[in-house]
């Protein structure tokens, strides 16, 4: 992409833009849209709790992000995954055989496995409680008022394993007034939801009032599995989501309580082979001759074939995944005097999913077989031919935590600081029921093998943390240090295959700590530097036979940007560039063989990220928006250590290695113009997102498919026409007419490449979609 190639020799040569669109809603205020302000030339004041406070995002030195729940819903974005598409340098990406798990990358940083004791690099955050794991991160977001996307480290106040970052899930709060909002759509592959919300208002004269959303949404698969009713297609999915909230205002003191529920029934995505070996192919290729299913295996991501189904744990068939994620949280905030107040967070969260780990891509397959038993002379029996699959399983995972955060947030005079203390507890277990056929060098022969990876874990973490700013006052300059101190410990039983049982514990200790400066140039223009530190806690490795214990990440970035309004108010322009040295980077070596889907943990090395981040929002004529983002991420190894399998010697192989699970490049437009008419206010909105080549792994000499699987360069296109507003008894209602990935474009979604068993897969991204639907609020 030829504008893509110019920006990033722009940006190499210094130009660092990161800026936050007027999408952000202020906190139980009026939403920051992308619309103009009154009379539609001004954009609006956006308010973001970056720093724990409530701030004007221009006022804030961190380099933030914010959409609008309105916006979200112009958009029908039902998850945090579509997001990516709009925020630089973030990348988010659906994992498979899951419908819950995510991998979420920050300018580069992040954490790609799903595993149930698996630190995340950018921490997720759901009104100030910290969502522990991946596995369960992806829910339907029924009522949220807004996200917000915190790039770079953020040890002091967020903690623990936001080394790349953090996004906070903000929900709406319980109106004032008694109210109902309901919304339906239609779409492609039979794609429907229905949603409503109630507000109570303060009821019967009390301080209190309450809220509850529920939606519900289903669609068919967009791959056609002609082993499989069109309700059980890979893509397809039913889902049903309550929140509630209740909020108290007694006086100096604020209660609220949220609840949410969301249970999932779904068929992961299509899983293809698309690449294998000269034995694997041959193997596979001969099914036919055994009276089985014909191998599917190809670049192009096919749209209609054979997928078998796995066997739950009563041996029945099954192409489904469970899922339920709910949570309860309680936050108190307490006036003590105008100078200070105290804030309570107290959380417990649960998760757990149970299904299809269908990575096998093919039909019933029949092959030759050999047991996987020796005699005593070293020959093996033959077991004659049997069916055969390349990777198949059944996967069950559990998952709750407890938190308890308390915060102290305050100014005297020329101060203002933050402080507290965190506790965090979990449990988590998970079993991993595999079956697959080993190939045999020579591809006339394989063995059917069961391996079973199964563990469970405990984790405990303790935190104190502060941080203060200090404004001379008529200067026009804010100091602010912060520091936060947090032990770690952690036990994991490995169970399973691994006879006897082992056991592991491991205990760490880190304080990280943020110094920045910024400098109001005027009224409109403030110019910031910061310097943070961050950790990502080391851990025992869930996937391995033996106990391999691997350290934290440490980290410690350099940030600095300016944001500025111009035109009086018309346009909006945040800036920044970064430097983030990473030391002792945590890889994950995918090493599937004999054992299954197993993985050895190294500390690798370190590991240098630079780049730049751009957004604009611009009004030039009334009516019309314009928003624009840019990210640019550009890794440097230092060092990568790799133990050479044949020499079993440590080679290094900085020069060779690449940004895993991230693109260096994203770019975003999009343009709204907004035109009032005698029956309501049309809408027209387009919005065009570009992400550079993403790679799945890191060397290709261990992932000798890495090429083949990696995602190319995508663009996706999405429309949105609609009229709102329009006079509808006592209430208002909302029509829309949407499109997405109007361009088609088949790309893959996510690779895995499977080392030993010769072989590398993918699932495709699903083509383009149209859908209507109408809103309806009194």
């Amino acid at each position: 992409m030829r504008v893509g190639l110019c920006s990033r020799y722009a940006l190499l040569a210094g130009i660092a833009w990161s800026v936050t669109p007027a999408w952000a809603a202020a906190p139980q205020e009026q939403a920051a849209t992308p619309v103009a302000q009154g009379d539609g030339t001004r954009l609006e004041t956006i308010v973001v709790t970056a720093r724990r406070t409530r701030e004007n995002l221009q006022s804030t030195p961190v380099a933030v992000t914010a959409m609008s729940g309105e916006l979200l819903d112009r958009l029908n974005i039902r998850d945090v995954v579509a997001t990516a598409q709009f925020t630089p340098n973030l990348g988010i990406s659906q994992q498979p055989a899951s419908i819950t798990a995510a991998s979420v990358f920050i300018r580069g940083i992040g954490n790609a496995s799903p595993s149930a004791v698996s630190e995340q690099g950018v921490g997720i955050y759901l009104d100030g409680v910290y969502i522990a794991r991946s596995a369960g991160a992806v829910f339907d977001l029924v009522d949220l008022e807004r996200i917000e996307v915190l790039r770079g480290p953020q040890g002091t106040l967020f903690g623990r394993n936001s080394v790349g970052g953090a996004v906070q899930l903000i929900s709406r709060k319980p109106a004032g007034h008694a109210g109902f909002e309901g919304k339906a759509g239609y779409g492609s592959f039979d794609d429907w939801y229905a949603r409503a919300r109630f507000d109570t208002g303060y009821i019967a004269g009390t301080p209190i009032k309450a809220s509850v959303s529920y939606m519900h949404r289903q669609r068919d698969g967009y791959f056609d599995n002609v082993l499989a009713p069109s309700n059980q297609d890979p893509g397809a999915l039913n889902s049903e989501a309550v929140t509630a909230a209740v909020q108290g205002d007694f006086g100096d003191l604020t209660v609220n309580y949220g609840f949410d529920y969301n249970t999932r029934t779904g068929i992961p995505a299509f899983f293809q082979v698309v690449n294998a070996t000269d034995d694997v192919r041959n193997y596979f290729g001969a099914s036919p001759l055994f009276g089985g299913s014909s191998f599917q295996i190809g670049a192009d991501g096919l749209r209609k074939g054979e997928q078998q189904p796995a066997l739950d744990l009563n041996g029945n068939p099954t192409f489904a995944v469970k899922a339920r994620v709910y949570g309860h949280a309680l936050t108190l905030n307490y006036q003590l005097i105008p100078e200070l107040a105290i804030k309570s967070i107290t959380a417990y969260r649960s998760y757990r999913q149970d299904g299809a780990n269908g990575l096998s891509g093919n039909g019933t397959l029949r092959g030759f077989t050999l047991s996987p038993i020796l005699f005593v002379d070293g020959t093996v029996a033959p077991t004659g031919v049997q069916p055969v699959t390349p990777y198949d399983g059944y996967t069950t995972q559990r998952q709750h935590q407890f938190s308890q955060e308390v915060q102290l947030l305050g100014e005297a005079g020329e101060f203002k600081y933050v402080g507290g203390a965190f506790y965090f507890s979990e449990k988590s277990s998970e079993a991993n029921y595999q079956q697959l056929t080993f190939v045999l060098p020579g591809g006339d022969a394989g063995v059917n093998l069961s391996p079973l990876q199964a563990f469970s874990g405990k984790a405990r973490s303790y935190a104190l943390f502060g941080q203060i700013s200090y404004t001379p006052e008529g200067s026009g300059l804010e100091l602010t240090g912060g520091v936060r101190y947090t032990r770690d410990k952690k036990w994991l039983t490995l169970a399973g295959d691994v006879q006897p049982n082992l056991d592991g514990q491991v205990s760490y200790r880190n304080l990280s700590w943020l110094a920045s400066a910024n400098y109001r140039l005027r009224q409109d223009l403030m110019g910031y530097v910061r310097v943070s530190s961050g950790f990502r806690a080391g851990g025992i490795n869930p996937s391995a036979s033996e106990i391999n214990v691997f350290a934290p990440e440490k980290v410690v970035a350099y940030e600095a940007g300016l944001k500025g309004e111009w035109f009086d108010h018309m346009l909006r322009t945040n800036l920044s560039a970064f430097y983030v040295d990473y030391r002792d980077l945590q890889i994950s070596q995918f090493l599937a063989g004999t054992g299954g889907a197993t993985s050895a943990i190294v500390n690798a090395g370190r590991v240098a990220y630079r780049g730049v981040e751009a957004e604009i929002t611009a009004i030039p004529v009334r009516g019309l928006t314009i928003d624009a983002s840019l990210g640019y991420t550009s890794p440097k190894y230092k060092s990568y250590l790799y133990r050479d399998p044949a020499t079993n010697e440590l080679v290094n192989v900085a020069s060779e290695a690449r940004l895993s699970q991230a693109a260096k490049l994203n770019t975003h437009i999009g343009v709204q113009y907004d035109y009032s008419l005698p029956v309501g206010k049309l809408s027209l909105r387009t919005d065009y997102a570009y992400r550079s080549t993403v790679y799945w792994f890191t060397i290709d000499r261990l992932n000798l498919f890495n090429r083949d699987i990696r995602s190319r360069p995508d663009h996706n296109l999405r429309a949105r026409i609609s009229l709102a507003d329009i006079s509808a008894g006592a209430g208002k209602l909302d029509v829309g007419l949407w499109g997405d990935n109007l361009t088609n474009q088949r790309n893959i979604d996510f690779g895995i490449d499977f080392g030993s068993l010769g072989y590398g897969s993918a699932s495709f991204k699903k083509k383009r979609t149209f859908g209507v639907d109408a809103k309806f609020t009194y």
